[in-house]
């Protein structure tokens, strides 16, 4: 664990792992072993989301139409099958049934109207239909350059952000690991000192005992 301090009166930062830079896993494959038995004990993760992630959009919440053939896509629905029914002209079942007649009369002329509209909707398709597409098709392309370029720069932005992460930890780490070598350097000092104070109490006390000898000797 390692802190960087602000500098504000903000407090340090806390950084509990270098992943850039920590490597045990690979040095002693044991641990590795151990961290996955220890992740396979653990619960499966929450399935709410952090109360700071926002819920997810309702989509169409004004089209209920479009909204019901979203549900439908998700839910792999087949397409119900077109209604072919109104674009026949079935005779009347009973000839002499005039409210029959009337009603085919009807459809027939509702049929010819839309073949009309038909028609005029293809003129107007053939007339102006194809700038249309070409003003479509530039504003669709402009558009996605233009997503093109802020994934490019996304993608750049998070190598930098990764890069200099990197760079972090290694500096960290590499400081980390010094005063970890300092440490063992001292520890083992003391550790000398401590033997070498040991021996020298017991030589003075064997000196002491040499010199009670030799008075009792005289």
């Amino acid at each position: 664990m390692s802190s960087v301090t602000n500098g504000d009166s903000q407090p340090p930062i806390v950084f509990d792992s270098l992943p850039y830079y920590d490597n045990e896993l690979e040095q002693y494959p044991i641990l590795k072993e151990k961290v996955e038995r220890e992740l396979a004990r653990e619960g499966k993760p929450p399935q709410t989301l952090h109360p700071k992630v926002p819920p997810a959009p309702t989509l169409f919440a004004n089209h209920p139409m479009l909204q019901a053939e979203l549900e439908r896509v998700s839910n792999h629905e087949p397409l119900p099958p077109l209604d072919t029914s109104r674009y026949q002209l079935p005779a009347p079942s009973t000839p002499e049934n005039e409210e029959e007649w009337l009603a085919a009369l009807k459809n027939a002329r509702a049929q010819l109207e839309h073949q009309r509209l038909r028609q005029t909707n293809l003129a107007l398709l053939q007339q102006y239909g194809p700038n249309a597409w070409r003003i479509h098709n530039y504003l669709n392309e402009a558009t996605a350059k233009n997503v093109e370029k802020a994934l490019e720069d996304l993608k750049n932005l998070t190598v930098e952000v990764n890069r200099e992460r990197k760079n972090f930890q290694t500096r960290l780490g590499s400081q980390l690991t010094s005063l970890e070598t300092r440490w063992t350097e001292l520890i083992s000092s003391i550790l000398q000192i401590e033997m070498a104070n040991v021996a020298l109490e017991v030589e003075i006390d064997r000196l002491n005992k040499r010199e009670v000898e030799l008075a009792a000797a005289l």
